[in-house]
């Protein structure tokens, strides 16, 4: 079926927030669901432009007769899954053999930077709590070390004060900006404030995940590490590729 023949697509394009039309996010997003969902699984399911085709395909799948429930990463999910019908589930109320969702950027060591769109606790909370967990991105994703997108970082907003001055004490002279619009600040599904954190390039992910989590407040960080099952490439062409897994090389 020709993409824009789909009945789902069709359906959710008419009520769509963003422009999306991304050919390589789609085929991501598709394929990722194509090799790993099944009749009968309960999945999680990302959030952001590139997870929104994971769930668009299980939408079609759901529509076709397919038993699929989805453990959503955030309540713009949650209202996508609704509109197409595909059965909601709570965080380990049974078995979820995959989840799925994109990044903001992915190192050869398949570290990420993720929280981009703000879900970044409910993204790992889920992540953690699958069997495999398959990254779904475009080539623009690729970075040869973590650090040039901002760190997304979820604070209690009572210690945002604290918080910003041991990020600053503990990690250099640093950019730390509260993300928000109009001067009101951007709330997450948990009630909590996101700070942006321009460290810089990141040799170390995992020890500036532990470092930053160490400070009361602070309840995720945005580095997801050693946590990637399988990671998707999705190119213009329609064409994706299964990112070597560190310390192999591609395939011939």
């Amino acid at each position: 079926m020709n993409f824009a023949e789909s009945p789902v697509i069709k359906q959710v394009s008419a009520q769509q927030t963003f422009e999306n039309d991304d050919p390589a996010k789609r085929a991501a997003g598709f394929a990722a669901v194509d090799r790993y969902v099944r009749d009968g699984m309960c999945v999680g399911l990302g959030t952001g432009t590139t997870a929104y085709w994971a769930i668009v395909r299980v939408g079609e799948l759901v529509a076709s007769g397919r038993r699929i429930a989805a453990v959503a990463t955030s309540s713009e999910t949650e209202s996508l899954c609704r509109r197409l019908h595909i059965p909601l589930a709570g965080l380990l109320s049974r078995p979820m053999p995959v989840a799925i969702d994109g990044a903001d950027e992915v190192a050869p060591d398949w570290s990420l930077t993720k929280g981009g769109g703000g879900a970044l606790f409910r993204e790992k909370a889920v992540a953690l709590s699958s069997e495999r967990y398959v990254v779904i991105i475009t080539e623009c994703k690729l970075v040869p070390i973590l650090g040039a997108f901002p760190l997304p970082v979820e604070i209690v907003p009572y210690a945002a004060p604290y918080v910003r001055r041991e990020i600053e004490r503990r990690c250099g002279d640093i950019e730390v900006v509260r993300r928000g619009t109009g001067g009101e600040p951007f709330v997450t599904d948990n009630a909590n404030w996101i700070f942006d954190c321009r460290f810089g390039r990141i040799p170390d992910p995992r020890a500036l995940d532990e470092l930053l989590r160490g400070i009361h407040g602070v309840v995720a960080t945005g580095i997801f590490h050693r946590v990637a099952c399988d990671v998707l490439v999705g190119y213009e062409t329609g064409q994706v590729r299964s990112l070597p897994r560190p310390g192999r090389t591609e395939p011939a």
